[in-house]
């Protein structure tokens, strides 16, 4: 079971980029949890996915003898989960089908990988930490550093201005 779970239904074990195609995982689940509960069932599947997704994360990577096994995307599904939240967020809370919003699914996307990669201050000084934590929480970091990315360009996309009157 820690296998099906740390793979994200063996999304992990896709090559090349299995990180990249667990994001991906975590997008195509994202859509049936919200057309099911909404944002706050996604947020009770982002609380879960990270409370199983650390016993599991930990048995593979014991497993692989490896602290931070490619094939384990478990962080990356809740990392992307947070991303998109703020889609699905604005899209219940202004009434449109989720799927109109796609260019802020597509940020999500685009800038949760990105953070992830890139792993940019806090991201990567978590990283570093070299065990399941850093495993697990630096996708936490990146994928609120993704969030905060979307409403920055929905903002902008929807000519909302942030500072001044």
């Amino acid at each position: 079971m820690s296998r099906l779970i740390a793979t994200f239904f063996y999304s992990g074990l896709i090559r090349p980029a299995p990180g990249t195609w667990g994001s991906l995982a975590a997008l195509i689940v994202a859509l049936p949890i919200h057309w099911i509960g909404g944002p706050w069932l996604m947020l009770a599947m982002i609380a879960l996915a990270l409370a199983l997704g650390f016993p599991a994360a930990r048995a593979e990577a014991a497993r692989a003898g490896d602290h931070d096994p490619s094939h384990v995307v478990i962080d990356e599904v809740v990392g992307q989960w947070i991303a998109i939240w703020p889609v699905l967020f604005g899209a219940a809370h202004v009434g449109a089908p989720v799927l109109d919003l796609w260019p802020g699914w597509v940020a999500a996307f685009a800038l949760f990988r990105l953070f992830d990669i890139w792993k940019p201050w806090l991201v990567g000084r978590i990283d570093r930490r070299g065990d399941i934590t850093g495993l697990m929480l630096d996708d936490v970091v990146a994928g609120i550093f993704a969030a905060l990315g979307v409403v920055v360009l929905a903002a902008l996309a929807h000519g909302v201005l942030i500072f001044g009157g």
